[in-house]
């Protein structure tokens, strides 16, 4: 609701909703960072193959240009770029691949595998001009503009206090060998890389804790959104109320209609009544057709009477049935003595015997 506070902790069925959208913890500077260090992690590992490959290209353009006849433009050219994209496929595709796969998999790590088609639909509130404003002078704005800034400052002052202390270096280039002067210069870029890529850890290591607390932050909840969500997922609890209301009702009317098909009822005095059935061709054992406790007790009671079903006090078989047994099932096989003693003594008072091929 507008103006309401939003000072609860997101539920899980708001984060799962947020997760179909797109709305992820991520960290954008993680995966250029990773880049980074495997890209010098690969350079200080094929530093040997690199040089030698580039090299070996420069003394091939060399011995090219310098012992041949043929025409330059027509003859020499192709031959040169020919071999410089076979030594930067060599070169660099490594270093390519391994950039791609790890951006890949940090991108997927961080999201969780997700892969959603929310964020490239067309949204026309992105076309909301005020919402454009309040977009661009947001919080998450001016931090990203802020975090720019100093990431170009430090990459700028790195890269300034690396060509200051190469300038010295560049006159001592004119007496070594080329392949001497491709090594040192390998070595200042990737100790250029190391530098840009410690320092931007750190950045991404700050940058990840404010997009996780911005994401925190959006996912708070109103107490009034977390009653809405309770209601959408357990449904209105005034309609469960009445659904449970109707269903208890509907319940206690098909037991209560079965209690003129009872045997007998087993009654303590107001409390407790519970009607049975046996009927030694069909049953087991003796059912319970019904059973309640106080109001509901005197109900069955007097139903049972209108319907000339014999009613029998007895406190403990009553309790001991109403705490044990369920409608419409079987009485447990402990309480089958005691309600056959009183079964026995039905029978006879109506002059009737149990069947003995029918045991109890």
């Amino acid at each position: 609701m507008p103006g309401e506070s939003k000072t609860e902790k997101a539920t899980p069925k708001r984060r799962r909703d947020e997760r179909k959208k797109g709305n992820v913890l991520m960290s954008r500077d993680a995966v250029p960072v990773a880049t980074l260090f495997s890209a010098a992690l690969l350079l200080w590992t094929m530093s040997d193959f690199i040089v030698g490959q580039l090299g070996s290209f420069f003394y091939y353009c060399l011995d090219l240009i310098m012992l041949t006849e043929q025409d330059f433009l027509e003859d020499v050219l192709p031959q040169i770029v020919m071999r410089g994209l076979k030594t930067v496929a060599f070169c660099v595709g490594p270093l390519a691949g391994v950039s791609i796969l790890l951006a890949v998999s940090i991108t997927f790590y961080q999201t969780k595998l997700l892969v959603t088609s929310e964020l490239i639909k067309p949204k026309f509130s992105k076309l909301n001009p005020l919402q454009g404003l309040k977009r661009l002078f947001s919080l998450r704005s001016l931090v990203e503009a802020f975090k720019n800034i100093l990431k170009i400052g430090i990459l700028l002052f790195i890269i300034f206090l690396y060509f200051k202390g190469m300038v010295r270096s560049f006159a001592q280039f004119l007496d070594m060998e080329l392949s001497q002067t491709v090594q040192i210069l390998f070595q200042d870029a990737f100790n250029l890389i190391l530098q840009i890529a410690l320092a931007f850890l750190v950045l991404a290591f700050f940058d990840y804790l404010y997009q996780w607390w911005e994401y925190e932050r959006s996912l708070k909840m109103s107490k009034e959104e977390i009653k809405e969500e309770y209601k959408q997922m357990e449904g209105d609890p005034k309609i469960k109320s009445k659904i449970k209301e109707t269903q208890r009702k509907m319940a206690m009317s098909r037991m209560m209609q079965q209690v003129p098909d009872a045997d007998v009822v087993i009654r303590n005095p107001t409390h407790y009544a519970v009607a049975l059935r046996y009927h030694p061709e069909e049953d087991n054992a003796p059912i319970v057709l019904a059973k309640g406790m106080d109001e509901l007790a005197l109900r069955i009671v007097k139903v049972a009477e209108e319907n000339h079903v014999a009613v029998m006090e007895n406190v403990p078989l009553a309790r001991a049935l109403y705490a044990q047994a369920e409608i419409n099932w079987e009485i447990p096989p402990d309480l089958y003595g005691p309600v056959a003693e009183v079964l026995v003594y039905i029978l006879k008072l109506e002059k009737k015997s149990v069947p003995e091929s029918q045991p109890l």
